[in-house]
């Protein structure tokens, strides 16, 4: 609770194993809390959340302790040159680039005698099933009380794959930073998030500036290459980041140097093209049917698996707070600027798709912070309240409700009565007032402004994508079950043509999603990922946890069981295509076991045989013949 280990901010996700002993230190399912006082502990709360079937643990011998002898070398050259665990020996470990060449030519020697999986359309659908009507684009059905996807052939599809197919967010920080701000100059014309960058070249004259911003991030690396070596050319920089003691810096991208180690570069930079190839084939050999969202575009044109779009609404509009803002501020979608940046985007998104039949869908944003399902009246409405909170010249989200708020209530007087308020009138309201009582007919009015500001987000949102890409799916805004309040699910329902949510769970648990045979649309899984932090030679397993790579197999089958039987799922996408770096992406320190393959782009192979096993059954068992 105390001492240098847990005062030390490293900005990483999962901590390297602080201490010199044979004990093992707990892993939080997700971020640990910050700025917590614990100089007095009320109570210990353990629960259980996700799981497919009961589970028992034992609990024994709680107490407090003095921490273990401190290891002098904690944080220090923990990172090889490959961007492996320095510390830890494994089977998947490479020592040399001789080794990482041999697995190579083994692999690719493979994947040129794979032929695939039976059964399957151009288009990766079902070419064993019924032949429906094909309109040359995808689309969704109801067949015999399940929902699906027919492809553009006419055959049933299921989406299956991996999302964040790119190389955009695998750099990590390196704890450089430079002195000149010009390495840190936006532009209003943006349209792709800090996170979603390629790499940024720092120019000679900014490196000259160049100093140590966090000297306990640097100490992590045994080897990071001079300015002047040919893989230099894999160092990025941050201007932002989400989470972290380091706001902006260097970062380098161990991936993008381990695919030029093992594909060398025939000319400038052909081992992205090398890697897009034997990604492909590699989808076609493993069965997945789709990429998920966040694929990079050089995937668009190749026409050989299908794959969902997707873009981000930012810029300069109005915003909204909520108590807890997970990944930022909510765009208030009644500001005209609003839909004025969304059409931007969604014109980019057309321009890279060019109306292309092998283009699924589209995403537009993500896990938006629209408030908790469930909680106190700030935690599900704070959106709504901060909006009250504001005058109608600053909020035009306020405007909209106070058109709402006068026509529902004749006079200030009935409102007051209703909520139990004292306002003078109509412009003290106006004005901008918070509120920390309330009444159930205040609590009913905050859940209408919720669902009024979900609907005109939704609104803008189809509508432009109606107008301007209308052969391609509108796939929703992948809610995590942190941020999907009933009143936001029931304004997407109108406007989406599938339901998207990130499921980070042992599986989908019928009670929990039971509603959505009710909501009756077919529903994809935007997200979901099983990892272990105990053979992978990274800190942290991700949001679900795994005991050993055998095990992290058994629980994605498990977890595809439990989407096959769902009447209403036509899709399931893993996050992410490769492992987080082991130092923390350079966007917020995520440093999970959550890939397909790792660093070295070495497939796992307990998890890619267990994905042969569900992909080579899962349209047999879906539709039951």
């Amino acid at each position: 609770m105390t001492g240098k280990e847990a005062e030390t901010e490293a900005g990483l996700w999962g901590d390297a194993p602080p201490w010199q002993t044979k004990n093992k230190l707990m892993i939080w399912r997700s971020w640990r809390s910050d700025n917590i006082n614990l100089n007095e502990i009320a109570a210990l709360s353990f629960f259980s959340i996700g799981l497919l079937e009961d589970k028992k643990i034992e609990i024994d011998n709680i107490r407090i302790r003095k921490n273990p002898k401190s290891d002098p070398n904690w944080m220090k050259n923990i990172i090889d040159k490959f961007g492996q665990n320095a510390k830890l020996q494994s089977s998947m470990k490479v020592e040399s680039q001789a080794q990482l060449h041999e697995r190579t030519t083994k692999e690719l020697e493979q994947l040129s005698r794979s032929k695939g999986m039976p059964d399957r359309s151009t288009f990766g659908g079902y070419n064993a099933g019924p032949k429906l009507e094909a309109t040359g684009y995808f689309r969704t059905q109801k067949v015999d009380g399940k929902w699906w996807m027919v492809d553009p052939e006419g055959y049933l599809y299921f989406s299956h794959g991996p999302a964040n197919v790119r190389m955009a967010n695998l750099s990590t920080l390196t704890g450089v930073d430079f002195k000149d701000d010009n390495v840190r100059i936006r532009h209003d014309h943006e349209v792709t998030p800090e996170d979603s960058m390629g790499i940024v070249n720092v120019s000679d004259d900014v490196r000259k500036t160049r100093f140590i911003r966090s000297k306990i991030r640097n100490d992590m690396f045994s080897w990071l290459p001079n300015y002047n070596d040919p893989l230099a050319k894999h160092y990025s920089y941050r201007r932002s980041t989400h989470k972290g003691p380091v706001p902006h810096g260097e970062t380098f991208s161990f991936y993008r140097a381990n695919l030029e180690r093992k594909y060398g570069e025939q000319y400038p930079n052909s081992f992205e093209d090398k890697w897009r190839d034997v990604t492909l084939d590699r989808m076609k050999d493993w069965g997945f049917t789709s990429f998920g969202n966040w694929v990079d575009p050089m995937f668009y044109p190749t026409n050989k698996v299908p794959y969902f779009a997707n873009g981000w609404i930012i810029g300069d509009f109005k915003t909204l707070s909520g108590k807890k803002n997970h990944w930022g501020l909510m765009p208030d979608a009644y500001d005209p600027f609003f839909a004025e940046r969304a059409q931007i985007t969604i014109k980019e998104i057309a321009q890279q798709v060019k109306n292309s039949p092998w283009c699924v869908g589209i995403f537009i944003d993500n896990e938006k912070s629209w408030g908790e399902r469930e909680g106190s009246i700030e935690a599900r409405y704070g959106v709504i309240l901060d909006a009250l909170s504001k005058s109608e010249q600053e909020s035009p989200a306020k405007s909209a409700f106070m058109t709402y708020l006068q026509t529902k209530y004749k006079n200030i007087g009935q409102l007051n009565r209703s909520w139990n308020t004292q306002l003078a009138n109509w412009q003290q309201l106006a004005s901008g007032v918070e509120f920390t009582q309330f009444t159930k007919n205040h609590e009913s009015d905050l859940s209408t402004m919720l669902e009024m500001l979900g609907e005109q987000y939704f609104k803008v949102v189809h509508n432009t994508l109606a107008k301007v890409l209308p052969n391609h799916l509108y796939m929703g805004a992948r809610m995590a079950n942190w941020g999907m309040p009933d009143e936001i699910i029931k304004a997407s329902v109108t406007y989406s043509d599938v339901l998207s949510f990130n499921i980070y769970e042992e599986g989908v648990q019928d009670h929990f999603w039971k509603f959505l045979e009710k909501v009756d649309l077919p529903v994809t899984i935007g997200e979901f990922h099983i990892g272990t932090a105990t053979d992978s030679g990274l800190f942290n397993p991700g949001i679900v946890h795994a005991s050993t790579q055998k095990d992290r197999a058994e629980k994605y089958k498990a977890y595809m069981e439990s989407v096959l039987n769902k009447p209403y799922m036509v899709g399931a996408h893993w996050f992410q295509y490769v492992d987080e770096p082991i130092t923390g992406r350079a966007f917020d320190g995520e440093n999970a076991n959550i890939g397909f393959v790792d660093v070295t782009d070495t497939p796992y192979p307990e998890l890619i045989n267990a994905v042969k096993d569900v992909t080579s059954t899962m349209y047999q068992k879906r539709f039951g013949k």
